[in-house]
């Protein structure tokens, strides 16, 4: 099919094809109304340089470069503009091009209605080709996109919790992470089995359903987040969560200005560190601050226990476990005997000469109140720090 003749008749009207199409194309798609996100004159030339790849290729065998088409596509996801609202676009302007083409095939004798007919699939099948390009391009330019918004995130992640952002850029950082640029705030570590393995990352969706917005950051050993707990609904629901994730985590205290974020981060593995067991489980900082000292020093932690409580870890293993165990229950028992022996099935006359026991071997006297902190933070280590008392014993 010769279409030189309509060809060059379209090409000596380009400008002002392209002008048409983008007029088109800005009142039937919405995503091209804004002025702020596709100024005019950019869309203008992209139907400008489309038509003329188009117009150029009507009647050739072969594909050219489609340059222009991959330049729409790139451009148009860089603009956020949605991959279905670029194809609608790229085929509008197509249609008002072969309709220009049909209108002035109209004035040339030579070419034929049969041969447009006969050629229109082809012609179809080369706006496919081209829209393919277009599509392939955006693709690979949201995906190019998406990275460096993934490694501008981590690194703005790791930022903070390193106290590498300067004051001036915290609500920016705020912002970008999606995070509240006011607090309260709080700082999750959770324990991973493996390394690159996320120990929370079935809960994200819910999380970000209860409007619990985290900044993850992925170590080898660990999964650490950083959100902002609006309200005290949020903040509980955000417990709830975690609390159903399965996996050991433990959560700092509150703090109201991200440049705290590195303190914070210490207090959550802190609260990591001092969670009993080996299960999943989840431990604030805030809950039993003292478990938490006792956890961050454990070579002080260590020499607390021999000083104060050597004397009972030495005796027989069964002895030393009633003992330990009176202990654990008269301090949740807040100090209460009769309270201590109901938890532990026995009379409190019984609980009352263990005490005493615990006091003669220890040397210290329950009811002095610094020496009942000694022996509590000795019997956090105890458990807590030491494998078991018996580990310590030998």
């Amino acid at each position: 099919m010769n279409l030189s003749g309509v060809v060059s008749a379209l090409h000596a009207r380009l400008p002002e094809l392209g002008e048409r199409m983008a007029q088109r194309i800005r009142s039937d798609v919405d995503a091209y109304r804004d002025e702020s996100l596709i100024p005019f004159d950019s869309l203008h030339r992209s139907c400008t340089a489309n038509a003329d790849l188009l117009l150029n290729q009507f009647g050739r065998a072969g594909a050219q470069d489609p340059s222009p088409a991959r330049e729409t596509g790139r451009l148009r996801a860089e603009q956020g503009v949605p991959l279905a609202d670029t194809l609608h676009a790229y085929r509008i302007g197509f249609e008002l091009l072969w309709t220009e083409v049909l209108a002035e095939a109209r004035t040339h004798p030579e070419v034929t209605d049969a041969q447009l007919v006969s050629h229109s699939a082809e012609i179809w099948a080369l706006f496919g080709r081209y829209a393919e390009a277009v599509a392939a391009a955006y693709r690979e330019t949201t995906t190019e996109l998406t990275s460096r918004r993934q490694a501008r995130r981590s690194a703005l992640v790791e930022a903070l919790f390193t106290g590498a952002v300067a004051d001036r850029t915290l609500w920016e950082a705020a912002r970008e992470l999606d995070l509240s640029d006011r607090g309260p705030y709080v700082v999750v570590a959770a324990a991973a089995d493996a390394p690159g393995e996320e120990p929370l990352a079935g809960t994200e969706a819910a999380l970000r359903q209860a409007q619990v917005h985290f900044a993850w950051r992925l170590l080898p050993d660990q999964q650490i987040g950083l959100a902002a707990l609006p309200t005290a609904k949020v903040e509980s629901a955000c417990l709830r969560i975690l609390r159903r994730a399965g996996a050991r985590v433990g959560i700092s205290p509150c703090f109201h200005s991200l440049r705290d974020t590195p303190q914070a981060l210490r207090f959550a593995r802190l609260a990591l560190a001092g969670l009993p067991g080996t299960g999943p489980g989840v431990a604030r900082f805030d809950d039993d601050p003292l478990a938490m000292v006792v956890a961050a020093a454990p070579a002080e932690a260590a020499h607390l226990v021999e000083v104060v409580l050597q004397p009972l870890l030495d005796l027989p293993a069964a002895e030393r476990a009633r003992l330990l165990e009176t202990l654990e229950h008269w301090y949740a028992a807040a100090g209460s005997t009769a309270d201590a022996a109901r938890s532990l099935f026995v009379h409190p006359n019984t609980v009352r000469y263990r005490l005493r026991r615990v006091e003669e071997l220890a040397g210290r006297s329950l009811s002095d109140p610094r020496a009942a902190a000694d022996i509590g933070a000795a019997l956090l280590a105890v458990r807590r720090v030491g494998a078991s008392s018996s580990d310590i014993a030998e």
